[in-house]
């Protein structure tokens, strides 16, 4: 039954005895309650179960069911249990009766005669305490709701011995201890608290009485071995007096709060860091440029030649700036969403053609070896061949950045599978360490460098790599076996295809020993003289290849390594002294050694030659021993 302590009361009158019962049906009325009357035990039962009464005034004699068993059933109906029962009985009633009336569940007892006054000031007291009866158990009902529904823990200890008087069910989630265990022994909350914290907490625990109020943080020992943060805070519970009796705790789990705090420090320190090396990287070039802008000012006998040079150097750093600007507009554009792949079908072959080229620079002025080890066929994927050769060539740069002056870099290309293809880049530089690794794809992670290294880059490179990556559905890899051990980083990429190289040249097995087995790789637009050439060097001991496409001689440089390359200079739709610029700048064939095959002899045409890279110059038709000797040099 639910107590509506707003509305008028309502009184159930039972009396067998007409008279009694209108004398008290009158006094209630005159007091301003709403009474029903009833003359015997059933109909009263009956009226209880239909309109639920506030009180029953309920004389104990009855004709048909003893008034005392009436109210006995009231109180046992969990429906009526709540229905407040006053009653009567004649002046002659014994003590006994009366106690029999109470313990039966009747809320008071009246004995005959009853005066007016008496009667409505039992009748208001009871309707007093059931209406603070009712409204202590909402709010404690209101109250098990919400702490039995929130994530935070909620306590209450008795003060000043420390008993638990009641802890809401969230506490074994957090915990990881059962609240039986904590009934038996109030301080055991202390056993899951970092062992760090346990004597701060320990000793907050032990002044409860002498200082019931606190906000602390601390951290728990999870059984699953995880540490978790926590906001506890106690609250003094006082007494009328205005003594404190009980203390309230609530604990919440902070655990996110914590982590995010710790990546804003993160993020602030690294933001701090870029900003710093952002300052550093812009000023560096400044100075030479600053230098050779004064340079062409200068007048005298060598000022042509240093002038040229200054505008290399402006040239150079400019670029330089301009790769700087460039990446920064890159992550931006990643951050907002707003890059665009320009896909096509790209050859993996090229792509890492061109980010040699894009690197070569570095490789060469740090005098490491570079290492090219490609499959035998081709391979095919789909992106944007730009972002791919930017990603590519940023990890061979990053590779010759950080490895000391004469390493070792090897890029190499391998098939994972029928679905993906795998591109590495490994260094013999300053590696990373093993706590480095997770957060090196970051935005502006630097990774520890040497002491006698000052930090480079603004720390944006490979992260703006593996997003480059991402979006063309592939994925970033870093390895290290620890700092001074070299690192390698691999691309793997979704494979679209692979296909048979075509035979863009045609290649004789050495037919003896006399060249040693020397690789000389032919490149000529007269067909019928470099087959014949080709078919001596072979009888004379050496491998050797022909084509007459030197458009695509890097990339069949790349694949069979040959160790002199003889090259006809005035060759249809290309500049023979091109391609020998770009072998030598690429770093994975700058080794190879260039033999001019031409019919330009003049003394002029051979200084072109040389400047160009070629390590020696033959006119046609060239003697044997002649192009033996140019040969081995």
């Amino acid at each position: 039954m639910t107590f509506h302590p707003t509305k008028t009361p309502t009184i159930l009158n039972v009396d067998d005895n007409d008279g009694a019962r209108y004398a008290k049906t009158r006094i209630l009325q005159s007091a301003g309650f709403e009474v029903i009357e009833a003359a015997n035990g059933t109909d009263a039962l009956e009226i209880v179960h239909e309109q639920h009464p506030t009180l029953v005034l309920l004389d104990v004699k009855l004709p048909d069911i003893n008034g005392i068993e009436v109210c006995r059933r009231i109180k046992a109906n969990p429906d009526s249990s709540m229905v407040l029962v006053l009653q009567t009985s004649a002046a002659l009633t014994g003590r006994a009766d009366k106690i029999r009336g109470l313990e039966g569940g009747a809320d008071n007892y009246l004995a005959a005669p009853i005066e007016a006054d008496e009667l409505i000031a039992n009748v208001n007291a009871l309707v007093r305490m059931r209406q603070t009866q009712v409204e202590l158990r909402d709010s404690e009902e209101r109250f098990r709701q919400i702490t039995d529904n929130i994530d935070d823990v909620f306590w209450m200890f008795s003060v000043p011995d420390g008993a638990l008087v009641y802890v809401s069910p969230a506490y074994p989630a957090l915990w990881g201890r059962s609240v039986e265990a904590l009934r038996g022994r109030p301080a055991s909350w202390l056993d899951a608290v970092h062992p760090d914290d346990r004597l701060r907490m320990g000793q907050r625990w032990e002044q409860l009485a002498l200082m019931p109020h606190y906000d602390e943080e601390f951290r728990l020992s999870g059984t699953d071995g995880k540490t978790r943060w926590v906001r506890d805070r106690l609250f003094p519970v006082r007494g009328q007096r205005g003594d404190v009796y009980r203390v309230a705790r609530v604990t919440s789990d902070i655990t996110a709060r914590k982590e995010m705090e710790a990546l804003l420090r993160t993020a602030d320190r690294n933001k701090n860091q870029f900003l710093a090396t952002l300052a550093h990287e812009l000023r560096n070039p400044l100075s030479p440029i600053r230098n050779a802008a004064a340079l062409l000012g200068t007048e005298g006998d060598s000022s042509g030649e240093r002038q040229a040079r200054a505008r290399e150097v402006i040239t150079r750093q400019v670029d330089h700036l301009a790769h700087l600007v460039d990446d920064l507009l890159d992550v931006a554009r990643i951050s907002e969403g707003k890059i665009v792949l320009r896909r096509d079908d790209v050859n993996l072959g090229t792509v890492v053609n061109q980010a040699i080229e894009t690197a070569g620079p570095l490789i060469t002025a740090r005098r490491h070896r570079l290492a090219v080890k490609l499959p035998e066929q081709e391979v095919w994927v789909s992106g944007d061949p730009v972002r791919l050769a930017q990603s590519i060539g940023n990890l061979l740069h990053n590779a010759a950045k950080f490895t000391p002056q004469g390493g070792d870099i090897t890029i190499s290309a391998s098939l994972r599978g029928e679905h993906h293809v795998r591109i590495s880049v490994h260094d013999t530089g300053i590696g990373i360490a093993e706590d480095n690794l997770p957060r090196i794809f970051g935005m502006f992670a630097q990774v520890d460098v040497p002491p006698d290294r000052a930090p480079e880059g603004l720390g944006i490179g490979l992260s703006l790599v593996s997003h480059l990556l991402e979006l063309h559905g592939g994925r970033l890899m870093a390895e290290s076996p620890g700092i001074g051990m070299g690192s390698t980083f691999t691309v793997e990429l979704p494979l679209l295809r692979v296909a048979s190289i075509a035979p863009t040249m045609e290649c004789h097995p050495a037919a003896d020993s006399g060249g040693s087995g020397m690789r000389v790789l032919l490149v000529d637009d007269n067909i019928d003289a470099m087959e014949m050439m080709g078919f001596l060097l072979a009888e004379m001991g050496y491998e050797t290849c022909t084509t007459s496409d030197a458009s695509q001689i890097e990339g069949l440089a790349l694949h069979h390594r040959p160790q002199v390359i003889v090259l006809d200079i005035g060759l249809p739709g290309i500049d023979g002294y091109e391609v020998a610029r770009r072998i030598k700048q690429n770093p994975a064939l700058s080794g190879i050694r260039l033999v001019a095959h031409t019919g330009y002899g003049s003394p002029e045409d051979r200084k072109r030659a040389l400047e160009a890279g070629f390590d020696a110059h033959l006119v046609k038709p060239a003697e044997l021993d002649d192009l033996e000797r140019a040969l081995k040099g």
